[in-house]
């Protein structure tokens, strides 16, 4: 049986060490899995690690894109199936890693996409493309984080999935495309888990988020990257909308709530084996996955 393990939570629960820590028992390779760390240029801010820590596992899809390219959950799909099936071949087991539900849905799966051109309904016709995303975030905020500003046709299908009737999600989930794949997810209570979101932002801004995004605002980089928290609140701030405390309390709010609805989504969307994690013993849920794989 060639292995596929999957390690999902919501954001600074420690997925990237967990992931390396599994890659390093097994001897496999991490793809990512986080819809922004695909960008160049978008590090501190996507808690994106440094090559120096993959402490020697090779990591995919980190630092693939411009900060103006679009990627859409097809692309991803079949960039990440072809990158699997290679890691296979070389008898290497693949773990993606990350928490965009949607993309690693799509790829573990059997999702298709039709690319079927859509008309605008009457009510969507007369909205912007970024009216027309905040209307997507209002509805479905995970699906928004990962469409792009700029592709009308894009923003209406989600909009459309949004507003169906019933699961917007019943493409996924009726059958794997994989025979087997095995899901770990980590899980914190709320308030430690808000507390360790807190410290992550402050230690960003420590490292020079203000300064990384300075310059994506100065290179006048827009569309679909800069919409990571994070960034476009801090965009609204060198635009002078809010002042620099306003926007780092709003940075936490908007990741705080992120997380949430990441849990939400796995809970709710794939069968995870979850594990309690201990922010200050993390080593002991490091072991115990481990001892279970």
């Amino acid at each position: 049986m060639k292995r596929i393990i999957c390690v999902v939570g919501p954001t600074a629960v420690g997925k990237s060490e967990m992931g390396i820590a599994i890659a390093k028992h097994l001897k496999g390779e991490i793809i990512s899995c986080d819809a922004f760390q695909f960008y160049r240029g978008l590090d501190i801010g996507t808690a994106k690690l440094k090559s120096d820590d993959w402490q020697g596992v090779n990591h995919h899809l980190i630092d693939i894109l411009d900060p103006n390219e679009s990627f859409s959950v097809a692309d991803y799909q079949s960039i990440v199936r072809a990158k699997i099936d290679e890691l296979h071949q070389k008898n290497m087991i693949p773990i993606l890693v990350g928490g965009s539900g949607l993309y690693l849905q799509s790829v573990l799966y059997d999702y298709r996409f039709n690319g079927e051109k859509r008309v605008d309904d009457s009510d969507l016709a007369k909205l912007a493309n970024g009216e027309l995303w905040q209307l997507l975030f209002s509805i479905a905020p995970e699906i928004a984080e990962i469409t792009d500003h700029n592709n009308r046709r894009r923003l209406l299908r989600a909009i459309e999935i949004a507003r169906s009737d019933g699961d917007p999600f019943d493409g996924f989930g009726k059958n794997k495309f994989y025979e087997s794949f095995e899901i770990i997810g980590l899980e914190m209570p709320r308030t430690d888990l808000y507390k360790a979101i807190e410290q992550r932002v402050d230690q960003m801004f420590d490292f020079g988020l203000l300064e990384e995004v300075r310059g994506l605002y100065d290179a006048k980089v827009t569309g679909q990257s800069i919409a990571a928290i994070g960034y476009k609140e801090l965009y609204q701030y060198f635009d002078g909308i809010r002042s620099i405390e306003e926007t780092v309390a709003l940075i936490k709010q908007q990741t705080r709530r992120f997380a949430k609805r990441q849990m939400t989504w796995f809970k709710n969307q794939m069968d995870a084996k979850w594990y309690a994690v201990d922010k200050a013993d993390f080593k002991s849920v490091i072991e115990k996955v481990i001892s279970e794989l």
